[in-house]
């Protein structure tokens, strides 16, 4: 039987995410998550929010790297994973009540960020939240060092990668009905932004 697919930093950021969700999705919904990777996310918060749905996706060809894990942990509440490419209008999910990503936006290029945004804007309810966890910079400026040096590494493998700026998904997102709620710090120099559909 092959190793099951592992990501240390989903192992060690899951509970501190969890924590914050915890308080974001107290009532029954469908969570659309983009960029399922490994499915340790979607295991843990299936199995500690029961009232959710959860919805993995990733990148065609990518989207069954959690599909082991998923079935392993028969949980009731984890749909079976979709492709999802942001960049193609149509996604396979017509809507959900709210979405959630780790560590996405750095990797997409910001044509991607647009079409997540967009396409989430388009999809989510009036109130809907989107949690997205990642490092980001403020105002033009790297958070730490370590930050600056991952985003010279992002850039090393392709210019179109690299850590975003929250005053630029801030006009992204009033573009396309998503407004900055809340800003949690988290470990590793890092933040999971909570956007609501409005």
């Amino acid at each position: 039987m092959k190793p099951m697919p592992f990501s240390q930093s989903c192992e060690n950021n899951k509970w501190p995410i969890l924590n914050i969700l915890k308080r974001v999705f107290t009532e029954p919904a469908l969570i659309l998550e983009i960029g399922t990777g490994t499915g340790q996310h979607a295991e843990l918060f299936a199995r500690e929010l029961p009232h959710l749905q959860w919805q993995p996706t990733d990148r065609p060809g990518e989207h069954e790297l959690c599909q082991q894990r998923l079935q392993e942990a028969q949980l009731p509440n984890v749909a079976r994973p979709l492709p999802l490419d942001v960049l193609d209008p149509e996604w396979p999910v017509s809507g959900a009540d709210g979405a959630f990503s780790a560590n996405t936006l750095h990797i997409m290029g910001w044509d991607g960020v647009e079409a997540l945004f967009a396409g989430l804007g388009r999809r989510l309810p009036h109130g809907g939240c989107f949690c997205v966890y990642g490092p980001f910079n403020e105002q033009g400026r790297f958070t730490s060092d370590s930050n600056a040096r991952f985003h010279e590494h992002l850039q090393s493998q392709d210019p179109a990668m690299g850590i975003r700026d929250i005053d630029d998904l801030k006009t992204l997102g009033e573009g396309t009905g998503l407004i900055l709620r809340e800003q949690c710090p988290m470990p590793a120099n890092n933040q999971l932004l909570i956007w609501e559909r409005r």
